[in-house]
Parts: structure tokens; sequence; C-alpha cells
């Protein structure tokens, strides 16, 4: 009992700095932010009424708020399923006990550790007309295939949010591989030798055993992934600056122009709190969805 208090005190010293950084760089701007998103609050004007919902009001009259919201949605709808697919994928073709294969497992992972604005900047070499690697790529196809296939398309301008897309998918594809691995190698293999004596086949062994033990990991993957995806942020900003004609003008870059281009630091703490609710929303329904699954499966058991 005599030494319950001082590890008491230990344990708090050590979260302390934790919770200092979350309380001022997380509680204290939602707060903050909370107080701007319910008054007139321009950043070079002194005059900054209280105007209550009448920023969320027009945020719905807002047509280029709605696209935004628009664009984010399409983006996660794409990104979320494919990205988490491919990283399955990998995830379990590296899971394999080849010789190199830890050599594959960190190029996988590089892109991973590197910086949004670098391969942001790769990507659009990627795109470029002409010199780009994909042109690159169709015109040595021409060369062997005799074909003519346009070596001159950017393909940033002319697909933007795939472009978009694919750089998320690949920006994310490390973490969600490695996480699936770990999950992967927890799985006993005296079940797939079950499966094989029972007659399984590859797939059969995959879909009722690999996926079934996986949900935990595929269900958090798909809320860290779903997260990201909404607030997807400086891939916008380097490569398309939401165009073009706004096709990729995604809430947080709408928020961005809204706070620092236009200084209406009230309405876009208004739609930082509209994305704070799409986001909790979503992540709400994930978990109930997970609950309820999980049910399902202990009734039938």
């Amino acid at each position: 009992m005599k030494t319950a208090r001082p590890m008491s005190v230990a344990g708090y010293l050590f979260v302390g700095p934790a919770m200092l950084y979350l309380g001022v760089f997380t509680l204290l701007p939602m707060v903050v932010a909370a107080y701007l998103s319910v008054h007139r609050w321009h950043l070079l004007k002194p005059d900054r009424p209280f105007v209550g919902w009448d920023n969320y009001r027009r945020l719905l009259e807002d047509p280029f708020f709605v696209n935004a919201i628009r664009n984010t949605v399409v983006f996660t709808a794409l990104s979320v399923p494919l990205g988490i697919a491919i990283a399955l994928a990998a995830a379990v073709l590296l899971n394999r006990g080849l010789p190199g294969i830890r050599v594959f497992r960190t190029i996988f992972y590089v892109p991973s550790v590197c910086s949004q604005v670098a391969l942001s900047m790769i990507w659009i070499w990627v795109t470029l007309p002409h010199v780009g690697f994909v042109n690159w790529l169709v015109g040595s196809a021409n060369a062997l295939l005799g074909t003519s296939f346009a070596t001159d398309v950017n393909y940033l301008q002319r697909f933007p949010m795939i472009s978009v897309v694919l750089l998320f998918i690949w920006n994310g594809l490390g973490p969600r591989m490695v996480i699936f691995l770990a999950g992967l190698q927890n799985i006993p293999e005296t079940l797939y030798e079950a499966a094989r004596v029972d007659g399984a086949s590859g797939w059969q062994r995959f879909r009722y055993v690999t996926l079934p033990l996986l949900m935990p990991t595929t269900f958090f993957i798909v809320v860290t992934t779903t997260i990201a995806a909404l607030q997807i942020f400086t891939p916008i900003y380097v490569m398309t600056q939401g165009g073009p004609n706004r096709a990729t003008d995604v809430v947080v870059f709408h928020i961005y122009k809204e706070a620092w281009h236009k200084f209406h630091i009230g309405q876009a703490s208004a739609m930082s709190y509209v994305l704070f609710s799409i986001i909790l929303t979503i992540s709400l329904l994930q978990f109930w969805a997970m609950k309820r699954r999980s049910d399902m499966i202990a009734e039938s058991a």
C-alpha cells in the first residue's frame, strides 16, 4: 500500500506530456473552433458578431462546399476499398517464406516513410506529357507492338481524381500491408492444415479461414484508412490545387482556402465541424457494423 501513491505519481508524470500535448494542440483548438464557428469572424476585420447557426446554414447553400463534400465522398469510396484490397493482396504474397522476401517488404514500405510533398512531386513527373513515366511506357509499348497511342497525354489533368487516388494507395500501402502481415502471422498454421485435410482449396482456405480471422485487423485498417481519406490534403495542395474545374476540391483543401485565402475563419471553422461530424458518424457506423457482425458470429457459434 505504501508504494501505491509513488507509482501513481510516476504514472501521471509519464502520461503528463502526452496529455498536455493533447490538451494544447487538440482539445483547445476544438473549443476555439467551436466558438469561431458561431461568429462571422474575418481575420482582417475587427467586427466579429455572433451569428449562431448562420454559418452552418450558409454551408448548405454553398454549391462549392457541397461539391467539396461530393468529391471527398467519391475519393473515399474509390481509395479505401482499393487500398485495402491491394494491401491485403500484397500482405498475402509477402507472407511466404521465400528467399529475399524481406527486401520486397522493405520496397513496399519505403513510400510510407517519404514526405507526401516529395511523393506528390514524383507523381506529377510520372503523369507529365512526353517525358512522364506513363507516357514513356506508352511509347515503349508503341515501339514493341507497333501501336500508335498518344504519348503527349497529361494524365494528371485528364484523370485528376484517379491520379490522387493512386497516390494515396501507393503512399499508404506499406503501413496497411505491415498490419495485415501481423494479422496473418497470428493465424495458427494448424487451421490451414486442418482445412487442407478436409480438401479445402486455396481460395476456400482464404475465404473461410484467413478472412474471418483477419476481421479485427481489417476493421482497424478500414476505420483508419477511411479517416485518412476523408482528411486528404497534401496531394491535392501540391498536385492539383483543387482543379481542374474543382474536380479535386476536397473538404480539407476547401477549408484551407476559405480560412487562408479568403480569411473567413468563422466559416472555415463551421466547415471543420461539419467534416468532424461526418467522420464521427461514419466511424460510429463502422463500429456498429463490426459489433453487429461479431454478435451474429457469436450467435451462430
